[in-house]
C-alpha cells in the first residue's frame, strides 16, 4: 500500500461546510471495496485545545472538569474534521450520508495535558468488504514532543448490496450479561449538548424532525458520547488501550442501563438490547 503523502493545515477546518459537501456529493458516490480513497495524511501542528470546549465536553460526558488532562475520549473530537475532510471529498468513494461508525480502538500511550501543544494528524488506512457493504479504517495519531502519545482507529460502514461473498464474522464468545451499575435518564438534548461541544451537528442528533428525515423515530445519541459517558463512569488508567463497538443507536429521551465488570463496560436498553459494548485496560 502507497504510503499517504503529508498536507499541513494552517487551522482545523469548519466541520458545518464539509458536513455539507459531504451531503451533497452522497448521491454520486458508487462505494465499493476497491474503489481508489485518498492517500492524503493531514496534519496539524501546534495545536493547542480551547479549554472552554474542553469543559463544555467534560460537563456533557460526564468527566471531572478542570483537571489538567484531557479525557481519552477528547482527541477523536479533535481528529473529526480532519477525518471528515477526507470523507466529504470527491476522492472519498463512500457516502458520507448514511455512513455509520462501527467501532473505535484507542491507545492512550501518555498522560496529556490540557493545555500542552500537540500535532495531530489523520488518514484513511483503507476500505475493506464487508457482508452489509465497504468499510472504511481512519487512522488519528496525536503527536506530543515528536511521540504519539494517543492513536486511534475508526471503522466507518457505508451499506450496500453486495455482489460477492465475504467471510462471515466470527461469531462473538457467548458471555453472560455484564452486572448493572446504574440507570440513566437521558435527556432529549443530549445530542444538541454534545453537537455544541464537539462541534458534530449531524442533524439525526439534534431534532426528533432531522432525525426522522433518516428514518429515526426520535433523534440519536452520538455514539462517541455513549462511548465517553461509560468511560467517565469506569475510569481509565492513564496508559490505556480501549475498544468499543457500536451496536444499536440510543433514541433520545431514554433510560439506558451502564453495566460494567472488571475491564468490560456495556450500555443497555430495553429488553437487554446492547447499544454499545467495550473493554478498556492497562497498556
Amino acid at each position: 500500500m502507497a504510503r499517504p503523502s503529508d498536507l499541513a493545515l494552517a487551522q482545523s477546518p469548519s466541520l458545518a461546510p464539509l458536513l455539507a459537501r459531504g451531503a451533497l456529493l452522497s448521491a454520486f458516490k458508487r462505494p465499493r471495496p476497491d474503489a481508489d480513497f485518498p492517500r492524503t495524511r493531514l496534519v496539524l501542528p501546534g495545536l493547542r485545545v480551547d479549554l472552554a470546549r474542553l469543559a463544555a465536553y467534560e460537563r456533557v460526558c460526564g468527566f471531572p472538569t478542570g483537571e489538567d488532562a484531557l479525557p481519552v475520549t477528547y482527541p477523536h473530537v479533535l481528529g473529526f474534521p480532519l477525518a471528515m475532510r477526507l470523507m466529504s471529498g470527491r476522492g472519498f468513494p463512500l457516502p458520507l450520508l448514511g455512513l455509520v461508525h462501527t467501532s473505535i480502538t484507542v491507545t492512550r500511550h501518555a498522560r496529556m495535558p490540557a493545555g500542552g501543544s500537540y500535532e495531530l494528524s489523520v488518514h484513511i488506512e483503507g476500505l475493506v468488504p464487508h457482508r452489509r457493504g465497504t468499510e472504511a479504517t481512519v487512522v488519528t495519531e496525536v503527536r506530543g514532543g515528536g511521540d504519539v502519545v494517543w492513536e486511534s482507529r475508526s471503522t466507518y460502514l457505508a451499506r450496500h448490496r453486495t455482489h460477492q461473498l465475504t467471510a462471515a464474522p466470527r461469531e462473538p464468545e457467548a458471555r453472560k450479561p455484564l452486572p448493572a451499575v446504574a440507570e440513566w435518564r437521558l435527556a432529549g438534548d443530549v445530542g444538541r449538548r454534545y453537537g455544541a461541544a464537539s462541534g458534530d451537528r449531524n442533524p439525526i442528533h439534534l431534532h426528533p424532525l432531522t432525525a426522522r428525515l433518516f428514518g429515526f423515530p426520535r433523534a440519536i445519541a452520538h455514539g462517541m458520547w455513549t462511548v465517553a459517558r461509560c468511560l467517565a463512569a469506569h475510569g481509565v488508567p492513564e496508559c490505556c488501550h480501549l475498544r468499543a463497538e457500536f451496536r444499536a443507536p440510543v433514541l433520545l429521551p431514554g433510560t439506558v442501563t451502564y453495566a460494567a465488570r472488571d475491564g468490560r463496560f456495556e450500555l443497555r436498553g430495553p429488553e437487554d438490547r446492547i447499544h454499545v459494548t467495550g473493554d478498556v485496560y492497562p497498556a
